[in-house]
């Protein structure tokens, strides 16, 4: 299905299988098979019931307090697996922005690196055993389309 989407949409993708891969580090050799920034995904909520997606380069570290400063929230956590798969379709270590798709709700904003800007980016397509590679502007008009809000953001 997310195939069809990203033809239908004009998407063109690179894609390179491999062995399941659950951390950004267990998936370091990826980029030497197929050409892209590794896209780090992180799944949060407030206790206000808000959701994110924060989508970063994989080789910087995220820092929760500044996450909760810029998103206006008291205290930011990783979401329950049982609310990943109910919102995105999603299980841990297949997370990606792609899965923005299952979430009919529009409940997650997405917060993007501004380091991810005019490069390709690598994410699975909604499974970890595959990794395909767009254009960050590709991944602006897929969300654009599901009618998702981002914030492009210092990390």
């Amino acid at each position: 299905m997310i195939y069809d989407i990203l033809n239908n949409l004009n998407i063109k993708y690179e894609e390179v299988s491999h062995k399941p891969v659950y951390t950004s580090k267990e998936a370091e050799f990826i980029k030497s098979k197929i050409s892209g920034i590794g896209a780090k995904n992180l799944f949060l909520t407030d206790k206000k019931g808000h959701y994110y997606l924060v989508l970063m380069d994989d080789t910087k570290r995220a820092d929760l307090k500044a996450l909760t400063k810029i998103t206006n929230s008291s205290h930011l956590t990783f979401t329950s697996d049982e609310e990943l798969k109910n919102i995105l379709g999603l299980k841990r270590g297949s997370v990606t922005p792609l899965g923005i798709i299952n979430d009919t709700n529009n409940l997650v904003k997405l917060l993007i690196d501004k380091d991810l800007q005019a490069n390709y980016l690598l994410m699975h397509p909604l499974i970890n055993t595959k990794t395909i590679s767009i254009t960050y502007d590709d991944l602006i008009k897929f969300l654009t389309y599901y009618n998702h809000e981002y914030l492009l953001i210092n990390i």
